[in-house]
């Protein structure tokens, strides 16, 4: 039998101590591990407790600061620790600020030592609720807030937070909320996911009871995504789907990247360009930062799929720009030769391009 592991992700290290305190005084027989990350002093710090009080407090110094590197020197081997232990019946994991927890659910999913005894129960995503638009639409670096998660850390506040919630099962509101960032964090989470408005209103027992579908969620973040979404409109937030079997044009998307990827929005998915045959492109934007780069499905049948979600009114002319960037029945017949260089400009990201044959 293993031993039930909730984790909790963030942005707000207030609004996921809240979150902590309260899942830990209503889960019988749990115990808490709490890890933060000093950049600066390249220190990380783990807090192990109990209903009985602190458990172990100790300093970790890393070679380097990193959430990689936190991780597989301490976070990895404390909870497997913890869990063969056998004092406790549950764990509740606080991530450090800004750490998403897909790698510790590919770990658990992957590593047969670990996961003998220990299972993922539930991923938590906190939303402060006061700043909840900001933080998922806003083009604050995590820098900027002093959250960064090592000292080459350039994320958005926004990619990282809407990507937390997206990988979720439950999403969970610490304050007060506007109805409408309330729906915007439901447009983002994974269809079935639960939103919680108080987070002291948790059934905790069920959570822990529960048991992480690591498949679903996986498929859900996938940039390639198979299932196809179409329009979801969830009072003033919406979010579309942009899919095509073809590709961009790689002139038409530079000059209008920024209309696509850029806003206060958030959009991601794949593409592909037919000076790169058989291989496609993850597209990961939010408050107006775009960031693409290779993705590892190019295995799968090239297409081009954008899921974008928004507050604003520009949604039509969104599908229009869209439209525009592909390539047309005249391009698709030529597309061989219409490339006379061996370069489409986005070789700073995506390396060398391929020509088509």
């Amino acid at each position: 039998m293993t031993t039930p592991l909730v984790l909790i992700t963030g942005i707000d290290a207030d609004a996921m101590a809240s979150t902590m305190i309260g899942l830990q005084w209503d889960a019988p027989h749990a115990v808490t591990v709490r890890h933060t990350i000093d950049v600066e002093r390249q220190v990380l710090t783990r807090i192990v407790s109990d209903v009985a009080g602190v458990v172990e407090r100790t300093h970790v110094d890393l070679d380097h600061a990193c959430v990689g590197c936190a991780l597989r020197e301490d976070v990895m081997p404390t909870l497997e620790r913890l869990a063969r232990d056998g004092r406790w019946g549950s764990i509740i994991a606080h991530l450090p600020v800004a750490a998403e927890a897909t790698q510790v659910c590919r770990i658990l999913s992957s590593d047969h030592a670990i996961g003998s005894v220990l299972h993922v129960a539930a991923v938590l995503a906190v939303v402060n609720g006061p700043t909840a638009r900001n933080d998922l639409l806003g083009d604050d670096l995590l820098r900027e807030r002093h959250l960064h998660t090592s000292a080459e850390d350039s994320r958005g506040v926004a990619e990282v937070h809407a990507a937390m919630i997206e990988y979720a099962d439950t999403v969970v509101v610490v304050g007060d909320i506007d109805e409408t960032d309330r729906a915007l964090a439901a447009a983002m989470a994974r269809p079935g996911a639960a939103v919680v408005t108080d987070h002291l209103a948790i059934d905790v027992a069920a959570l822990i009871d529960g048991r992480r579908q690591h498949e679903e969620a996986e498929a859900w973040v996938d940039p390639a995504h198979a299932e196809p979404v179409g329009l979801v409109e969830i009072g003033e937030v919406w979010t579309v789907e942009l899919r095509s079997d073809r590709p961009f044009h790689p002139d038409r998307l530079m000059a209008n990247i920024e209309g696509l990827g850029g806003g206060a929005r958030r959009s991601r998915g794949c593409f592909w360009l037919p000076t790169r045959p058989g291989t496609m492109s993850q597209w990961d934007g939010a408050g107006g930062q775009l960031s693409v780069g290779p993705c590892e499905h190019d295995t799968l049948e090239p297409h081009t799929r954008i899921l974008v979600t928004g507050i604003d009114d520009g949604r039509d002319s969104l599908q229009a720009l869209f439209e525009q960037c592909l390539l047309t029945d005249d391009e698709l017949a030529t597309r061989g030769v219409i490339w006379e260089s061996d370069h489409d400009g986005f070789e700073p990201w995506l390396g060398p391009a391929r020509l088509a044959a």
